[in-house]
């Protein structure tokens, strides 16, 4: 039996995980409407911020808290009213919520309970930001947030380092020019690096220009350090190939010299590139 507040179409007891615009409110899909104006609840990161999201559409609808500090908590609370046969939107600030957003830890609690999780796809920042960015990369990795301290972040960038794929981030207007700097000096030059930035709204900007000149270009204007980001970077170049007479050499060398050494000799024994023979002693000795 439907439950008298669950609108048409809307299942009882279920949870929609509802996609909201980044920031024009014409982004919003018809289906996200209908839900939010037939759902029994709506769970959001900030309740002030979704209010004048419903308000713009003429949506009045009860609405409850859940963020990353009482998501746990208003778990408990979500599960109440699907165990009295509730139907309950879910929605972030912006965009998808769960991913790289609250909500993931509910997902999963209404999931364990047995209840149905419904998604209602729509914006997305990552993926926006992607769309528009000419990367051509077959594959990407989204990261989401990089660590705030640097040693962190600088650690965490070196990891990735050598996925062959392109790497897509969110960034925070105070730490954009910390983190671009660090994505070049571990990164390397040669990688092109997309800042989108407002996306889909009044001052969006999406520019795309070599790592190695992100810094120099972000500290140029302090009207492109405003806002919230979504950096994507192209995947790496693809490695130089290591002749088999030059890896020959390489692996007599290394089997009497320290790396370096090895390196460098075999380089200039078989005229291979010195970078190539340096990868490739690493993957020899890592697998020692």
């Amino acid at each position: 039996m439907r439950h008298q507040g669950t609108g048409a179409g809307l299942k009882t007891a279920a949870l929609y995980v509802v996609a909201t615009p980044l920031g024009n409110l014409g982004d919003i899909g018809a289906r996200a409407l209908e839900v939010l104006r037939g759902a029994d609840a709506i769970a959001c990161e900030d309740t002030r911020h979704t209010r004048k999201l419903l308000d713009h559409f003429g949506l009045r609808a009860e609405t409850f808290s859940l963020h990353e500090h009482n998501e746990a908590a208003s778990a408990e609370r979500l599960l109440r009213l699907l165990r009295e046969g509730r139907s309950v939107a879910l929605v972030s600030d912006a965009g998808t919520p769960a991913v790289s957003d609250p909500g993931a830890r509910a997902v999963a609690a209404v999931r364990e309970a047995g209840f149905a999780v419904i998604p209602v796809p729509g914006p997305n920042a990552a993926i926006a930001a992607l769309s528009a960015s000419g990367l051509t990369d077959p594959h990407f990795l989204f990261y989401g947030f990089l660590p705030a301290k640097e040693t962190a972040r600088r650690k965490a960038i070196a990891g990735l380092k050598a996925l062959p794929c392109a790497l897509v981030f969110h960034e925070a207007p105070h730490r954009i020019e910390e983190t671009v700097a660090d994505l070049a000096a571990e990164l390397g030059p040669g990688r092109t690096l997309v800042i989108a930035r407002e996306l889909t709204k009044l001052f969006e900007s999406i520019v795309s220009l070599p790592l190695a000149e992100a810094p120099a270009w972000l500290a140029a204007d302090a009207d492109r350090r405003r806002g919230e980001f979504v950096l994507a970077v192209s995947a790496p170049p693809p490695a130089e190939g290591v002749p088999a007479d030059a890896e020959r050499v390489l692996d007599l060398l290394l089997a009497d010299l320290p790396l370096k050494q090895a390196v460098k000799l075999a380089a200039e024994i078989s005229g291979a590139s010195k970078n190539a023979l340096y990868d490739l002693a690493l993957s020899r000795k890592g697998k020692e």
